[in-house]
């Protein structure tokens, strides 16, 4: 599996300096998986769709004459959501994912699981995106796949075959998979999600709660466009751009597709609200975002963004002496706990202990601020200023942007 290892993500560092406190500093980020769901405060990621609640309605014409030309009208027509669904549903996979057992040393079991050996962690959903003559391409969930040694993926017709990752990217949550043969199934095309408004119809299809209730089916509104929802990954904070909709999402739903009126792929169903008492507030991440992340996936395996190569803390999670060293108006910053060898920030003359407060004119308040502001303000190349204190004194340095993976090879 790719992963990203930016050293501006809130994992584990340990600094070379002499300092006992920072040789103990661990940044830790937890990213847990329980069953088929993964709770990311009170915001829950699910592998697999939703359950369908299909209301019908019929209508009769009155007539007051006597004799009529009657003919027999069909139940169904082009467009209606049954043809609609039968059709995407074809495109919808389950997603298992497997992860080899541990052993435990204090066990005695003689039971048949061996270590070493791949168990079902959890289930997700996918859709199909794309086909060739002999590979069938895949989007769901980073966090459906997250941690798998083994991937499996359930067809429509309840075939079931091997696939691998292709890539990955935890901060948006989405994967590209890729089996290598092309399968008897449909492609779902993507549509410009920018045209949705708040109020369309909207479908929700996966696989909620397991494979048992595959594809099935929910109906729903767009509740809202361009929310901003602050979502706990692997990588660290980040807030993702999603779609709001009351369509039904459960456990399992998570890679699973969001659909307009006509059939078309507006969105990957990722996340709802879990907190008691909260329902229909599901989001999804939106078809636009999806299409630009998998084109890099399928390119480089992995997204590469501006990378500086510092691990970092908040500054009012350190001990007060360091804060003690600053001025009285300076509350608010990022504390830099370790710089990688080789990188942006070492060339330019960063240290462990310097503390950032603002990159560009972006005021940097926590570590989170200094991450998105380099994701979302800048560009691989860019000749950025940072401004921070050093032994409570201000000091400016600029540096030129590389891409996550790169090193400096020269120091200049």
């Amino acid at each position: 599996m790719n992963e990203f290892n930016h050293f501006e993500d809130n994992r584990e560092y340990q600094s070379k300096r002499k300092n006992t406190w920072f040789k103990s500093v661990t940044m830790t980020v937890a990213s847990g998986v329980m069953g088929s769901a993964l709770t990311l405060g009170a915001i829950n990621y699910f592998p697999n769709e939703t359950k369908q609640s299909t209301e019908v309605v019929q209508e009769q014409a009155e007539t007051n004459v006597s004799k009529v030309n009657a003919e027999t009208v069909s139940t169904t027509s082009d467009g209606s959501i049954a043809d609609i669904v039968e059709k995407a549903s074809k495109a919808i996979v389950g997603v298992v994912n497997m992860q080899e057992q541990q052993a435990n040393p204090f066990s005695h079991s003689t039971g048949n699981t061996q270590s070493g050996e791949a168990v079902e962690s959890g289930t997700g959903s996918g859709v199909i995106f794309k086909q060739t003559d002999n590979e069938t391409y895949i989007v769901t969930n980073n966090h459906v796949i997250e941690g798998a040694s083994n991937i499996q993926v359930s067809l429509h017709n309840g075939e079931k075959l091997q696939a691998e990752l292709v890539g990955t990217d935890s901060l948006t949550d989405i994967a590209v998979l890729k089996v290598n043969e092309k399968v008897d199934a449909e492609v779902l095309s993507f549509t410009d999600s920018s045209n949705l408004r708040a109020g369309d119809q909207v479908l929700a299809i996966g696989n909620p709660l397991g494979l048992d209730l595959s594809r099935t089916v929910t109906q729903g509104i767009v509740s809202a466009v361009d929310r901003s929802i602050e979502v706990s990954t692997s990588a660290g904070e980040w807030d993702l751009n999603v779609i709001q909709t009351d369509a039904a999402i459960n456990p399992g739903n998570s890679g699973g597709a969001l659909i307009d009126s006509n059939g078309n792929l507006v969105g990957i169903n990722s996340l709802k609200i879990a907190d008691s008492g909260v329902e229909g507030l599901g989001f999804a991440i939106p078809s636009n975002d999806v299409e630009n992340i998998i084109d890099q996936l399928m390119k480089d395996g992995k997204i590469i963004r501006p990378y500086l190569g510092v691990g970092l803390m908040d500054l009012n999670q350190v001990p007060q002496f360091y804060q003690e060293q600053l001025p009285k108006n300076v509350e608010e910053g990022a504390i830099i706990t370790q710089v990688e060898e080789g990188s942006t920030a070492e060339t330019a003359g960063l240290q462990a202990e310097d503390i950032l407060v603002s990159i560009g004119d972006q005021t940097i308040t926590a570590a989170n601020d200094l991450r998105e502001s380099l994701y979302k303000d800048f560009s691989i190349g860019d000749k950025v200023k940072i401004y921070f204190y050093r032994d409570g004194e201000k000091k400016t340095v600029e540096v030129t942007l590389q891409g996550n993976g790169e090193k400096q090879v020269e120091k200049e």
